[in-house]
């Protein structure tokens, strides 16, 4: 959870051995270990694992192999080994790594930094290797969530935006999902309804219907006039002189990508199926082209009515638990549209 003061603290609640590993308080470079007692009403300090040098921001246990990862605005990954409290290893990434999810079955762990960029790291007791990374957001990510049935990872980012990166199936696909007007801060999955919920800076719920065909969003084309009525851009000082013409702003159809004037992409429309649930510029014939059924909203929206920073979804329950900068704590009963 995270408070006013911009404190960051996971909480892991190791079932079979009743403890609790937490960063702490504010900027710690450590994170604790903690014994729970019987009645969950005290804690006591087992163990502190000095495992960064600045700023924890994600800790996962792993309770079936007894370790502990964790990432850190010193630009590092580390995993521990809570039996003997020993570091097994670290990996440095580009930038902060401000988030983490881990697959028991392969031992791969997923790292997002601020750069925008997820590490995909092979794990082993004592060295990790990278096995690939990839990049699509524009901002840092603050949102990682794995799906090991599908083989399928989420990523939220500080550009509003997710993107759902299916790694098991068709490698390389990357759908786009627009639907949050502020950072998105934290991504949980169900996997009977294949739901997808989001909450974001903006206070916004978002619950995504997964069970659709989406398609990718397509890569913006590079011109130097409007590939439509071939008006030359402002750069474009040859066909401006040539012409003897004034060079006009470039845009972008979101549905074809094309590089087109204001003119001839005047029209704006939802695209669901494509990830966009907000109107987005497009160009006149793909406009045309764009029926009823598909601006067919995938996606509810639902106001929770303060900053969320964390949440947890229980599935047996179908309840949601929020928690934002307010410092308020707030329990959703999500079976009416996650069912």
């Amino acid at each position: 959870m995270e408070s006013s003061a911009s404190v960051r603290t996971e909480q892991f609640v190791c079932g079979l051995r009743e403890t609790v590993v937490s960063t702490g308080q504010v900027f710690t470079t450590q994170w604790h270990e903690f014994i729970l007692s019987e009645d969950y009403n005290k804690m006591t300090s087992a163990k502190n694992y000095p495992a960064h040098q600045n700023r924890v921001t994600m800790v996962q246990f792993i309770l079936e192999m007894e370790w502990v990862l964790s990432t850190g605005q010193d630009k590092n990954f580390t995993w521990h080994c809570t039996e003997s409290g020993r570091r097994l290893g670290s990996h440095r990434t580009s930038a902060w790594a401000l988030c983490l999810q881990f697959d028991i079955q392969t031992r791969h762990a997923f790292v997002g930094d601020y750069s925008g960029q997820v590490t995909i790291l092979k794990l082993d007791p004592d060295n990790c290797s990278v096995v690939t990374s990839f990049k699509g957001h524009s901002g840092g990510i603050t949102a990682l969530y794995w799906d090991p049935v599908r083989r399928t990872l989420f990523s939220g980012s500080s550009d509003h935006s997710i993107i759902m990166w299916d790694i098991g199936g068709r490698k390389g696909t990357a759908i786009e999902l627009q639907g949050h007007n502020d950072k998105v801060q934290s991504l949980c999955y169900a996997h009977h309804t294949r739901q997808l919920i989001s909450c974001g800076a903006d206070g916004g719920i978002v619950v995504w219907n997964m069970d659709v065909k989406r398609q990718e969003t397509p890569d913006w084309l590079d011109s130097d006039s409007c590939q439509k009525c071939d008006q030359p851009f402002f750069w474009n000082f040859k066909q401006m002189w040539d012409s003897k013409k004034i060079g006009l702003r470039q845009h972008h159809c979101r549905k074809c990508g094309k590089a087109l004037c204001g003119k001839c992409s005047s029209k704006r429309s939802s695209i669901p199926l494509m990830g966009f649930e907000f109107e987005v510029r497009v160009c006149d014939s793909c406009y045309e082209s764009i029926t009823d059924e598909d601006r067919a909203p995938t996606a509810t929206f639902h106001d929770s009515k303060h900053n969320v920073v964390r949440m947890h979804f229980d599935v047996t329950r179908g309840w949601l638990l929020t928690s934002g900068n307010d410092r308020v704590i707030k329990l959703w009963d999500m079976t009416p549209v996650v069912s």
